[in-house]
């Protein structure tokens, strides 16, 4: 029996988890022990599913720390790929429900782990990101992190974004103002974190805070947020490469507001776990 099967995007790696070939309960305290680097297999999440549903295809998406995420980018391009390497689809386009709402998948090569995904729209409106405070559109408004005032633009793209853009950054500079701004009490919800530096009007490098997670070599979403921020503020054109540490995103930004992402994902590696490893998890119950 496979247990699970890890992939990576971009260095951003996953395991998925399939209900149908096992019946580990994905409870908070086994979510963080499967995902611990030094006691478990280690990633920066779970890909559960798939789950089909009312005539759906239907993820959950789980953070290291057993929290629930709504959306992952390179979540949603990992999941795609297992879907089409174990045939659970026969289109190379097909919907997947998460969290966050139904996204479009279109896998352009499989061999090559090549899948571009429609996630949806961007809302800069802080009632439905959230933010806190009165209703309003969350654009270059000042907060400040350890003595010092940042510009962040926030946004909502099936999950939380704060996008703070800086002349230079550092994965230093986005682990010390990274979970700060994640558990501030500007956001509700707390928030996904990306310091941006815009290269050119087609390009943008930037470094990540996932909310859940902690720092990330690269993230989908953040990606789109990053890039629909930069575009809102009139830095870049709706076509953009975007750069991270793991490597680079095309995105695209259609003139009806949907935000398209292409990029790769990997496999790396599937197994079981073993007895002693596999007792534990199963006394826990869910939830």
């Amino acid at each position: 029996m496979t247990d699970f099967y890890k992939y990576h995007a971009l260095g951003n790696d996953y395991i998925v988890i399939d209900p149908s070939k096992t019946n580990v309960p994905m409870t908070k305290k086994n979510i963080q022990t499967i995902c611990a680097r030094h006691l478990g297999i280690g990633s920066d999440g779970i890909l559960y599913g798939p789950i089909f549903e009312d005539g759906q295809i239907k993820l959950r998406i789980f953070n290291p720390d057993g929290s629930e995420a709504e959306k992952s980018g390179n979540g949603i391009r990992i999941f795609s790929k297992y879907l089409g390497d174990f045939r659970y689809v026969n289109s190379n386009e097909f919907l997947l429900s998460t969290l966050g709402g139904e996204v479009t998948v279109e896998i352009i090569n499989l061999r090559e782990g090549l899948i571009k995904v429609d996630m949806g729209t961007v809302t800069f409106q802080s009632n439905l990101i959230p933010v806190a405070g009165k209703r309003r559109e969350v654009i270059q408004e000042s907060i400040e992190v350890n003595g010092e005032s940042l510009l962040v633009t926030c946004l909502s793209i099936g999950n939380p974004h704060c996008v703070v853009p800086l002349k230079e950054i550092s994965k230093e500079k986005a682990i010390s103002l990274g979970s700060i701004l994640e558990n501030n009490s500007f956001f509700p919800n707390r928030t996904n974190v990306q310091l941006m530096k815009v290269i050119d009007p087609q390009n943008i490098y930037i470094e990540i805070w996932e909310r859940g997670a902690g720092y990330t070599m690269a993230s989908g979403s953040s990606s789109c947020a990053a890039a629909s921020a930069a575009y809102e503020l009139g830095l870049v054109d709706r076509v953009v490469k975007v750069h991270m540490p793991g490597g680079e995103i095309d995105i695209d930004i259609k003139f009806n507001g949907h935000v398209y992402m292409t990029g790769t994902s990997t496999t790396v590696a599937q197994g079981e776990f073993l007895e002693e490893f596999k007792t534990g998890l199963m006394s826990d119950i869910m939830p």
